[in-house]
């Protein structure tokens, strides 16, 4: 049977980056304290207790921002709750300048062991662009204070295709992010989402367009230097040293059953329901404090929707699918297949290395 996997979800931060369009707010104390405790009531009162659970994930926002004796408490209930294997990775999500030496310390004392670092760029001009509220410096200093923690499980966020972001500064970017050798590297080209502030910066004229030819070829020479350094390229954002494939996300990608707790938290039980919390923080927090249920909308999966998640989902692991999983498919696979997106190994099913950059189109058929 699967383990399962816990996501915990932490929607404060220092400040509201220009790009995001995610559940997240300003932190406040008084609404943290309540937010804790609302997270540790909703784990208590949970129909799904009891599970076998290998990954947990602290994912916002900047659940940094939290104290060691908050993520405590909400841990203690997981552990209350479920049967925690002992040899679990548990992921906290952590911005450059939120945290210092000894806070990460107590962090490493819970048993977390693996930090999810919200690099993104190296470039204070770019920082400053996106609204980040660390620099450069702050994140080499975070970076070292996580190792002087004891974290030897250290994952990198970058971003290409920044406004103005040239090739030459994205090469710099990377080799700095290498040079600093982390476990793993989640890399992403940037999407402005309608309604964000650099949305409407790009409308008015303030940033330039991203140049989207211009992040392909970002994304196929940071793919060929990670490779040199010593990164396997598992699936399509991610790259790791081997054996440091994130546990918890990997979950998403193979069907896996996890279960989140907090605004805007989503679950699947790895058969054929989904469910989600209510996205805003305080309206989540104000129903919890009156007993009420967060979850705000359900889904019941067909097999045939369940057939083709697990089609684009596994499709994201470069290691690819079984092809038994795409019979209904065909045409379309040999469609890719002749574009050269997709490559056919005996009963394997992959994504080329163009494929993965043009993936969006070739999941499209699928859903």
């Amino acid at each position: 049977m699967s383990s399962t996997g816990l996501y915990i979800h932490i929607p404060f931060c220092r400040s509201r980056c220009s790009y995001c369009d995610f559940a997240t707010g300003l932190y406040d104390a008084e609404l943290a304290n309540r937010y804790v405790s609302a997270v540790v009531n909703e784990i208590n009162s949970s129909s799904v207790a009891g599970a076998h659970v290998d990954t947990i994930y602290f994912g916002g926002g900047t659940p940094s921002l939290l104290e060691p004796a908050q993520l405590d408490r909400i841990l203690s209930a997981l552990r209350d709750r479920f049967d925690v294997a002992p040899d679990s990775e548990i992921t906290l999500e952590i911005n450059p300048g939120s945290v210092n030496e000894a806070k990460l310390s107590g962090f490493r004392q819970l048993g977390i062991n693996r930090a999810s670092f919200g690099a993104q760029t190296f470039d204070d001009r770019e920082l400053a662009k996106l609204g980040r509220s660390h620099t450069a410096a702050d994140a080499r200093r975070t970076f070292h204070d996580l190792r002087a923690a004891g974290f030897d499980n250290v994952s990198f966020d970058l971003i290409a295709g920044l406004p103005g972001q040239t090739f030459d500064g994205w090469q710099r970017n990377v080799d700095e992010a290498l040079a600093l050798a982390p476990e793993h590297l989640s890399f992403y080209l940037l999407e402005v989402h309608s309604g964000t502030r650099l949305a409407q910066h790009i409308q008015r004229g303030l940033q330039p367009e991203p140049d989207e030819d211009l992040a392909a070829v970002m994304y196929e020479w940071m793919l060929g230097r990670a490779s040199e350094a010593g990164y396997e390229h598992y699936e399509i954002s991610n790259l790791c040293r081997p054996g440091f494939e994130s546990r918890h996300n990997t979950k998403y990608w193979t069907g896996e059953p996890y279960f989140g707790f907090g605004c805007s938290a989503h679950s699947y039980d790895g058969e054929s329901r989904r469910w989600s919390n209510e996205r805003d923080a305080l309206k989540y927090v104000e129903l919890i404090e009156r007993a009420s249920s967060p979850i705000i909308e359900k889904q019941f999966l067909t097999d045939r929707d369940v057939k083709a998640e697990n089609l684009f989902l596994g499709l994201r692991l470069m290691r690819g699918v079984s092809r038994d999983l795409c019979k209904d498919y065909e045409t379309d696979l040999e469609r890719f297949r002749e574009a050269g997106l997709l490559e056919l190994d005996g009963d394997c099913v992959r994504l080329t290395r163009s494929g993965a950059l043009l993936s969006n189109e070739v999941f499209s058929a699928f859903v």
